[in-house]
């Protein structure tokens, strides 16, 4: 089986409308840090990001914030993580969170949540990793999402042959238990993709 030693987390750099949102970003951050897992994430210090690393920091988890350089005076550069790699543009930067992580995670965000998550969708269903997924639906904010992708199956654009590889929990305590029912199924060796292969995707 595959471990879990590190988590990359996709989410806003914006707080969003619900403080629910807010409050699962907390909760996720204090619960890596009690399982002594690190976190890989966007490198800001603003809304969900910021929440989510603030949280980690506190409790003394291991933070990696990867990040453009023209994102980081515009995304306030969370300063405490322990690694930070400022990249040269938005692929360097998918690349490297997905080298460093050993499973993903989807928090509420807004488009560069949804395309990163997309991202890693995509290259699963292609076969070039096998690392878990997970959709936190915190009060249902995957919910319409998740019928575009039934939507796709319906239509025959999603088959049999190549679904969508991933799990969606409501709770945020429920986050790293799907994880690590997922990473049991995982032979190590099968996680960490082809990295000729994903740098070029």
């Amino acid at each position: 089986m595959s471990r879990i030693r590190r988590v990359c987390v996709y989410c806003g750099s914006s707080p969003g409308t619900d403080p629910a949102f807010v409050a699962a970003a907390k909760r996720f951050g204090a619960l890596l840090a009690q399982h002594r897992i690190g976190l890989v994430f966007g490198g800001g210090s603003g809304g969900l990001m910021g929440a989510l690393a603030t949280t980690m920091y506190e409790q003394g988890g291991q933070i990696t914030g990867i990040i453009p350089e023209f994102l980081v005076a515009r995304e306030h550069l969370f300063a405490q993580a322990h690694d930070v790699v400022v990249t040269t543009d938005m692929h360097e930067r998918k690349r490297i969170m997905f080298e460093r992580a050993d499973a993903f995670v989807a928090l509420p965000g807004g488009i560069g949540t949804l395309e990163e998550l997309v991202e890693q969708l995509t290259w699963a269903q292609l076969g070039r990793h096998r690392k878990p997924i997970v959709l936190a639906n915190i009060n249902g904010f995957w919910d319409a999402l998740i019928e575009v992708f039934d939507h796709m199956v319906r239509f025959g654009f999603i088959h049999s042959g190549a679904m969508l590889d991933y799990h969606v929990v409501d709770r945020v305590e429920d986050i790293l238990p799907a994880l690590f029912a997922a990473a049991e199924t995982i032979p190590e060796q099968e996680t960490a993709g082809e990295p000729e292969t994903v740098r070029k995707l």
